[in-house]
C-alpha cells in the first residue's frame, strides 16, 4: 500500500464517522450493530480475523453488544463499555505484535491502528454520552419499584 493510499484511507476513516457520531445518540437504533462504533469495529476486526490475529479479532463487538444489552443500567453499561475499551486497547498491542513479527506491512500497521483510535474516541464519546443511549422506560424507575 502506498504513503498516498494510507492518507486517504485514515480520511476516510475519521471525518464521516466522526460527524456521525456527533449526532448518533439521536438517531432511532435498534440494535447495537446499528452503531457506526460497532460498524467499524466489525470491520476492523473481520481485517485482523483475515491476517489471522484471530484471539483480538472480536471482543470489541462481542463486549459492545452485551454493553447495548445492558442499558437499562447506566453503571452496567458503562462497565460494557470500558470493557470494549480495553478490548480495543488489547488489540491495538496486537497489532504491535503483527507488525513487529512481520505479519503485516508498517502501512497496514498504520491504518489498523487508526482505525483502534478512532474506535477508542467513538467509545469514549458513548460513555460521555451514556445517558442518550440508556432504554428510557429505567431512567425515571427506582430500582425496587417492581417488587
Amino acid at each position: 500500500m502506498l504513503p498516498s493510499e494510507v492518507r486517504s484511507q485514515k480520511s476516510e476513516v475519521r471525518s464521516p464517522r466522526c460527524q456521525a457520531m456527533a449526532n448518533e445518540p439521536n438517531k432511532r437504533v435498534k440494535s447495537a450493530k446499528d452503531l457506526d462504533v460497532y460498524k467499524l469495529a466489525y470491520e476492523l476486526a473481520m481485517t485482523i480475523f483475515r491476517i489471522s490475529i484471530r484471539r483480538s479479532s472480536r471482543p470489541v463487538c462481542l463486549n459492545l453488544r452485551e454493553a447495548w444489552a445492558k442499558r437499562r443500567y447506566e453503571a452496567h453499561f458503562i462497565s460494557k463499555l470500558t470493557d470494549c475499551d480495553g478490548e480495543n486497547s488489547e488489540t491495538d498491542s496486537s497489532l504491535d505484535f503483527a507488525r513487529d513479527c512481520e505479519y503485516i506491512s508498517t502501512d497496514k500497521h498504520q491504518v489498523l491502528t487508526g482505525k483502534c483510535a478512532e474506535i477508542g474516541r467513538m467509545l469514549g464519546q458513548m460513555m460521555k454520552k451514556s445517558q442518550s443511549f440508556l432504554i428510557a422506560e429505567s431512567l425515571n424507575r427506582h430500582p425496587t419499584s417492581d417488587l
